[in-house]
């Protein structure tokens, strides 16, 4: 059994000595250590390895000796800058102030630079957001007074209770609950480790995910406003674009009354997307609800437990099993990826789909030597699709739907129309491949997939629909 354990420190020499000792006692193994004195000067990861009795009994003597954190501290730090006359007695009154407010320091720093002004940077230790207001209004009468984001500070500065202050804002973000944050916190950590051994900033990943949370929580409710578009492919059958700011598309193919969903984006905007849906087809709820899953990404399969029926190919159908039962996905399984897709599962809401409602008419190929192979076929209504199967560029699993009589394609993320993104699209599209170094498996075999897909379309008009962006309209001459 393996259990993270978030422990709160003191800084003084032993401290990590006493809780190792804790473990080999009870016989416990540690298998992952993650501490960075420049991030928080107290707080330690320790992933421990061993049976639920072992860990039960660390979990006591961890607590009683105050290693333990808890969630409840709603403290933050802000940090300030204050432009001070170079002159004596100028810091003074500050000092007063903030001794006034009972704010407690946690970093100071200020230097001569030439002129009749220092700029003088302090961390406050902040228990409620009215006093912090407060007092800025009242240093403002003493000198000019400016708030600095911890991500554009150009000084590392000691935080001891920086993790749980980050991950509540990414919480209030999503309102999320204390016990979903708490995971949350155990996977930022992973982020930062992952990202810092390979010698990036932890910083530059802490703001890709703040921003990347924002993105998705302000998209929420009322400003939920996906681009719709209709498609004629026949007299009898049409194409419905749903594009969300953030997440896949989810493309509808509507044929002789009948409809079949591709894709679902993600499982936060459940409500958003229902209301939509229920717009476009007024009797959503009792019509039979089949989708088809390009692959098996968050942002295309956070809503397949809504439906009734969910078709993917081999691979990708195992995938989803082996998340319903708590194991690695496809994602998880590269440990470059693993804390982004945790994480974005978490701010997501994702859960995986029953595995009984999952089919795949296709068999699993293990053969796979070109870039493209097809694996069988597909109908619906009036579309016939010839399915070909990638060998993982982007992703494991991932399939290709080409109609050669309609001139239709369906993509996935083997190729998306990247000049057909709105800008809220592009900019949430920009922060994946910081936090994963890249959105693909394998960049260059997925190139050679997407050339593979292009080479594949015969000589006329094409409509390409892809999982991300506007449909690319493409001629293929004599």
């Amino acid at each position: 059994m393996k259990k993270t354990y978030v422990t709160s420190m003191p800084n003084h020499i032993g401290a990590f000595l006493k809780a190792s000792e804790c473990f080999s006692a009870l016989g416990i193994n540690i298998t992952r250590v993650s501490y960075n004195k420049a991030v928080d000067s107290h707080t330690l990861f320790i992933d421990a390895e061993g049976t639920e009795k072992q860990l039960m009994k660390a979990d006591k003597e961890l607590k009683d000796i105050g290693y333990l954190q808890s969630n409840t501290s709603k403290t933050s730090i802000v940090l300030i800058e204050f432009c001070l006359e170079d002159t004596p007695g100028s810091v003074t009154r500050i000092l007063k102030l903030i001794n006034e407010f009972n704010f407690n320091i946690s970093y100071i720093s200020s230097q001569e630079n030439g002129t009749a002004y220092q700029h003088f940077k302090m961390g406050l230790y902040v228990d409620a957001p009215d006093k912090i207001s407060r007092f800025l209004k009242e240093a403002e009468k003493l000198c000019r007074v400016r708030v600095i984001d911890y991500n554009s500070s150009e000084k590392v500065y000691d935080n001891s209770i920086f993790y749980n202050t980050y991950v509540l804002g990414l919480s209030q973000v999503m309102n999320l609950s204390e016990a979903v944050s708490r995971e949350l916190l155990v996977h930022v950590n992973l982020a930062m480790q992952t990202l810092d051994e390979q010698g990036l900033s932890p910083y530059r990943t802490f703001d890709s995910i703040s921003k990347f949370a924002e993105l998705l929580g302000a998209f929420k409710g009322k400003n939920f406003s996906p681009r719709i578009s209709t498609h004629r492919v026949t007299d009898n059958t049409e194409i419905i674009l749903i594009e969300p700011p953030c997440g896949s598309n989810t493309i509808i193919l509507k044929s002789n009354g009948r409809v079949l969903f591709v894709d679902s984006g993600y499982a936060c905007y459940k409500d958003e997307m229902l209301r939509v849906i229920s717009r476009l087809f007024p009797d959503f709820d009792s019509m039979e609800k089949t989708v088809l899953v390009t692959h098996a990404d968050v942002d295309h399969c956070g809503l397949l437990p809504m439906f009734d029926k969910v078709i993917a190919s081999a691979k990708t159908a195992a995938c989803l099993a082996n998340e319903y039962e708590g194991k690695n996905g496809y994602r998880e399984s590269n440990p470059l990826h693993k804390p982004y897709i945790n994480i974005c599962k978490i701010l997501t809401s994702y859960k995986a789909p029953d595995p009984k409602i999952i089919v795949s008419p296709w068999k699993n190929r293990e053969d796979l030597t070109e870039p493209l192979t097809q694996i069988g076929f597909f109908d619906f209504e009036e579309l016939h699709f010839e399915v070909y199967e990638g060998k993982g560029g982007h992703l494991p699993g991932e399939i290709v739907l080409i109609d050669y009589s309609n001139h239709i394609a369906i993509t996935g993320d083997v190729y998306i129309n990247t000049h057909g993104l709105t800008k809220e699209q592009a900019e949430y599209n920009q922060y994946a491949p910081i936090l994963m170094t890249s959105v693909d498996t394998d960049p260059t075999l997925c190139l050679k997939e997407r050339n593979a897909i292009m080479q594949r379309l015969g000589i006329g008009k094409w409509q390409i629909f892809g999982s991300h962006g506007f449909k690319k309209d493409y001629s293929v001459n004599i």
